[in-house]
């Protein structure tokens, strides 16, 4: 299968033939913390023609709360509900499972994950607060970690350090039945409008050396989000397409659950990485960026 540029004689079709849209948010809405152009224009276009929008990112960092205001600040109106961040699917992927309440988890993570755990009822420990945490590998020094803890969950951490992955290792090896989430395993992101920094993946490829586990991934490709939001907005998998900047997250993502899917070009993935014939993901369609959708039907 190839992908197909959108262009004004393919828009009306994928567009007639879809009621919502799932946007992916680094590189396809942001860079960092700048707007890629005619964005708001865009979604505003959208709406006006009655389409659902759904923002699906990653990117863990963030509660929902927080990233409705992010939103906000760059003068795009989005409610928490139409936003479906991978700290908040680590939440809901707990509660879904009846993980018991009375356990604990601990985070390598932002706080995102912290407050998303919180909202749905769950002691977290971790995150932030352990990022200035040292260890000294002489004779005596012991890490003590909390037996109550029944769940670790790995998402991008830029403080990452050596007592996080101690703590974070002895919960998993020796807890029984602790489980081991991951958000995602992105190996990059635009965590600035500059440049790609390590992604979630490379965290959690940390903890999988030191455990010699595998984690539970809720973020996309995964189809737990998509399984969680199908029920919440009441969707039908074929009227839907899923907007992302990378083959094997979004686009992915959105071909696992039967989506239609459009794969824009302002972020990761280049026009030479998704001709190279190693490449195996093609979207449906292809384009330079989502303000392209508001031209075509313009045109």
């Amino acid at each position: 299968m190839s992908s197909h540029p959108l262009s004004p004689h393919n828009f009306p079709d994928l567009f007639d033939s879809v009621e919502a849209f799932l946007f992916d948010c680094d590189g396809v809405i942001w860079k960092g913390d700048e707007l890629i152009d005619g964005v708001p224009q865009t979604l505003d276009m959208l709406r006006s023609k009655g389409k659902k929008l759904v923002f699906v990112t990653n990117n863990s960092l963030k509660s929902r709360r927080q990233y409705a205001k992010k939103f906000q600040s760059l003068g795009i109106s989005v409610s928490e509900d139409e936003i479906f961040s991978s700290s908040f699917a680590a939440a809901m992927y707990l509660k879904v499972n009846n993980f018991p309440v009375e356990k604990k988890i601990y985070v390598i993570g932002g706080e995102g994950i912290l407050e998303e755990l919180q909202l749905a009822g769950y002691t977290g420990l971790g995150g932030p607060e352990d990022g200035n945490k040292t260890i000294h590998l002489n004779q005596n020094f012991f890490v003590d970690h909390d037996k109550s803890v029944g769940a670790v969950v790995v998402g991008i951490d830029p403080y990452i350090n050596y007592y996080k992955l101690q703590y974070g290792t002895l919960c998993i090896r020796e807890n029984p039945g602790c489980l081991f989430i991951a958000t995602n395993r992105d190996a990059t992101g635009h965590m600035t409008a500059l440049q790609e920094w390590p992604g979630a993946g490379c965290m959690v490829a940390a903890i999988c050396g030191s455990t010699q586990k595998e984690p539970t991934v809720v973020g996309k490709p995964s189809t737990f989000m998509m399984d969680f939001l199908l029920q919440k907005f009441n969707l039908s998998r074929s009227k839907m397409c899923m907007v992302g900047d990378r083959l094997d997250t979004d686009i992915l993502f959105g071909q696992n659950a039967g989506c239609k899917t459009l794969l824009v070009l302002s972020g990761v993935t280049t026009q030479p990485a998704l001709r190279d014939p190693s490449n195996n993901i093609q979207p449906d369609y292809y384009t330079g960026k989502i303000s392209d959708m508001l031209k075509f039907s313009e045109a």
